[in-house]
């Protein structure tokens, strides 16, 4: 007999919001999501926080914890409307195919033009470490809008990529292998 443990994925932590939570939000956006933007589970900084009117006070996207020079990926296929500087930082923006729906990254070193057609996990950019961030750390802040309407950008991943992750079987220390 071979011993084994029991391992439970850890589940995405600082603030991240469940799989229902979000999906109660807005199930109107489709989880057409491949990938994460940045790494594989990122740590969520900070959650989306809608705003009560245009103006007003709220986080318009979440913040994914990421390095200076991580690979930014286009969660799903679609076309670049912007890739330059606003107030200084870099953003790429990404019109979703078959959707009104448009995704935006910054602070990013973009890697494409305007009107560059992207599919799902093709490299849009880099995560940028020159200037000042809204994170305690470096970040991806990455939106998700509906015309001018800001919606939680973790609604568009499939509860597969939302979720914790498989469990896995390791062998228990000490214990040899047969």
């Amino acid at each position: 007999m071979i011993a084994v443990a029991l391992l439970v994925v850890a589940p995405v932590t600082g603030g991240a919001v469940g799989v229902s939570e979000v999906r109660d939000a807005d199930p109107s956006v489709p989880a057409l999501g491949r990938v994460w933007p940045v790494g594989y589970r990122p740590v969520v900084l900070r959650g989306f926080d809608p705003p009560v009117n245009p103006y007003g006070p709220g986080h318009r996207g979440v913040d994914l914890a990421a390095a200076p020079g991580a690979a930014v990926r286009a969660v799903a296929a679609g076309r670049v409307v912007f890739a330059g500087q606003v107030g200084g930082r870099g953003v790429v923006s990404v019109r979703l195919a078959g959707t009104g729906l448009r995704t935006t990254y910054e602070p990013v070193d973009a890697g494409v033009d305007e009107g560059d057609e992207v599919s799902a996990g093709a490299v849009v950019g880099t995560v940028s470490g020159a200037g000042r961030s809204h994170c305690a750390v470096t970040c991806l802040h990455w939106g998700l809008l509906r015309d001018d309407v800001y919606l939680d950008p973790l609604a568009l991943l499939p509860p597969w990529l939302l979720d914790h992750g498989p469990s896995r079987l390791l062998p228990v220390l000490g214990v040899p292998l047969p």
